[in-house]
């Protein structure tokens, strides 16, 4: 039987790395590059699996892990499509933390790095509040 996610645990996952992301990638933290370029990059991922995770809360686990790696790939590749609406979005505030601007190999890398990493953390919510058996 498959267990329903806590939503109140997803949403709260979900905003924490919303709130994480921007804080790497606008904060003045004075993190390295790598650390602001990759963090943020990893913690969208994340955001997206936990997105996936709490719209479509009795899914299990790989596949939402494989729609959020899809996902974020095709968001990635869709930054080599050129049109002068989209790249006038690119260079807002929303189209860059949504879209980004630059195609990249390694960020695909990056995502299904952190994905991957996010689904282990999902199955140990998962079982942290499996249901108990009644005796």
């Amino acid at each position: 039987m498959t267990r329903a996610r806590p939503i109140g645990i997803s949403l709260a996952v979900m905003l924490a790395t919303i709130a994480a992301g921007l804080a790497v990638r606008f904060a003045p933290l004075g993190l390295p590059p790598f650390i602001v370029k990759y963090g943020g990059s990893t913690l969208w991922a994340v955001m997206i699996y936990w997105l996936l995770s709490t719209l479509l809360p009795l899914r299990r686990i790989i596949p939402i892990t494989l729609g959020a790696g899809a996902l974020a790939t095709g968001v990635e590749f869709l930054k080599l499509y050129r049109s002068p609406p989209l790249d006038a979005f690119r260079h807002t505030l929303p189209g860059i933390i949504l879209l980004g601007r630059y195609f990249s190999v390694w960020d695909i890398l990056a995502y299904w790095l952190a994905i991957f990493v996010a689904a282990l953390l999902d199955a140990q919510i998962l079982r942290a509040h499996k249901p108990q058996a009644s005796s």
